[in-house]
């Protein structure tokens, strides 16, 4: 544990940052606080002492917590306290969420959870790129294995000049808005929307954040440098589970690639066909152990040698080579009492899309951190469990929110502006059908 303060300082982007550690929330395992202006964060990072038995999959958790105090307001409603994430703090941990996760070790089974609060609001400071670079620095302090660090940064362009980490109101104006996360070596994140610039502009931008990570990067190793801490050991395959590997890679030979070929549905009864052969071969049926175990080595050898298919003999999963495309078909006007409908189907991929019209007394109260906002489009995804042929709760989901938003960004650059279409526009996307690139039809 933690028992002296330790800071380390660096003017990034014309802006100061600081990050500290060793005050606050010392019985995670590891926590700092960011200060940036008049903003404050509060990241910890916090992981179980013993791994879930019966896991095949990392239980990461990520929240990004909005304190209206933080921002001077109270929060609305009847209970006037905060509630449930707003869509924003949401998109915001899923934008956190995906750049740390490949970065821990292969086989963590331990819950590991990071929280980002913010404790004080300044829009003048740009809160996506802070709350990731505060969230790495918080496992980067930790004694939680972890293969970092890594940072974020995003770019704007205005006027034709880009501006790294820019405020709430600089980035509206913008036409572009590129966020992007990595190591010190390497790109792992890119999420932008633009308003139709050059492929050339968004190469120079990426660069331009890269410069920004490394900075950052060499901020939070230097806090780190200040009270090393020995991470816990990764986890190791155990014997049991390399062998069952080996076995099963030999038994299967070149059957995985031979089996990619065909709509979802046959893939799936000819990888269930597989694995059924699999547990036959290998597993006591008499031991659920052993049969979990031979379903797990089954299920990664199955990924890799999908994997190994697709990058060096340019196949995938269907059978297609890398520059095939799907049957595409669309349909208009297909529902009579909607003011806008349209069927998208490419390949077993289906979205029903529907356009409602509204007056400007329809448009969404946007209540958050900053100031509140009434906005006039909105996006809405729906990915009932019917679409892959399950069953399912029904419930929005933060996959369905983060989808949304991106087709929301790439929409909105050429709707026409409140003032020549004064309308409240609010699209849905019905997934009916899914198997690959939903969010995208």
């Amino acid at each position: 544990m933690l028992k002296s303060k330790f800071s380390s300082s660096k003017v990034i982007a014309d802006k100061e940052i600081t990050l500290q550690t060793g005050t606050i929330a010392k019985q995670a395992n590891g926590s700092i606080t960011i200060h940036c202006g008049d903003t404050v964060l509060l990241a910890t990072a916090t992981m179980s002492k013993h791994p879930k038995p019966g896991l095949d999959f990392f239980p990461l958790t990520l929240e990004f917590s909005e304190k209206m105090y933080a921002s001077g307001k109270i929060p609305g409603g009847f209970f006037k306290r905060e509630s449930r994430p707003s869509t924003a703090a949401t998109l915001k941990a899923r934008l956190i969420d995906r750049p740390l996760r490949p970065c821990f070790p292969k086989g963590m089974r331990n819950d590991v959870q990071v929280v980002i609060t913010v404790l004080s609001y300044d829009p003048n400071t740009c809160l996506e790129s802070l709350s990731l670079n505060a969230a790495s620095a918080a496992l980067a302090v930790s004694n939680i294995p972890f293969n970092g660090p890594v940072g974020g940064a995003v770019v704007g362009l205005i006027d034709g000049k880009f501006i790294v980490n820019p405020s709430d109101d600089i980035i509206k104006t913008s036409d572009l808005e590129i966020t992007v996360s990595g190591t010190k070596d390497a790109i792992l994140m890119i999420e932008a929307s633009a308003n139709e610039v050059s492929e050339d502009t968004i190469i120079e931008a990426i660069l331009l954040a890269h410069d920004s990570i490394k900075e950052v990067i060499a901020l939070q190793e230097d806090l780190v440098a200040q009270n090393p801490i020995e991470k816990l050991p990764a986890p190791i395959k155990n014997e049991a589970e390399t062998q069952a590997e080996q076995n099963i890679q030999n038994f299967l030979g070149s059957s995985v690639e031979e089996t990619l070929s065909g709509n979802k549905q046959d893939i799936d009864n000819l990888f269930k066909k597989l694995q059924d052969d699999v547990v036959e071969k290998f597993a006591d049926a008499e031991n659920e152990a052993s049969v979990k175990l031979i379903k797990t080595a089954f299920e990664t050898v199955k990924k890799e040698q999908i994997r190994e298919t697709i990058i060096k003999k340019k196949i995938r999963p269907d059978g297609r080579r890398t520059d095939e495309i799907r049957q595409i078909d669309t349909q208009i006007s297909v529902l009579p009492s909607v003011h806008g409908s349209a069927l998208f189907t490419r390949g077993e991929t289906q979205s029903l899309g529907v356009v409602t019209l509204g007056s400007s007394m329809d448009s969404q109260i946007v209540d958050g951190l900053r100031e509140e906002d009434n906005s006039t489009y909105f996006f809405h995804y729906n990915f009932p469990p019917y679409s892959v042929g399950e069953c399912g709760r029904f419930g929005t989901s933060r996959r369905e929110l983060g989808h949304g938003a991106l087709a929301e960004r790439a929409l909105k650059p050429i709707l026409p502006s409140f003032a020549d279409f004064p309308y409240t526009i609010r699209i849905v996307s019905e997934i009916l059908e899914s198997n690959g690139s939903s969010s995208m039809a």
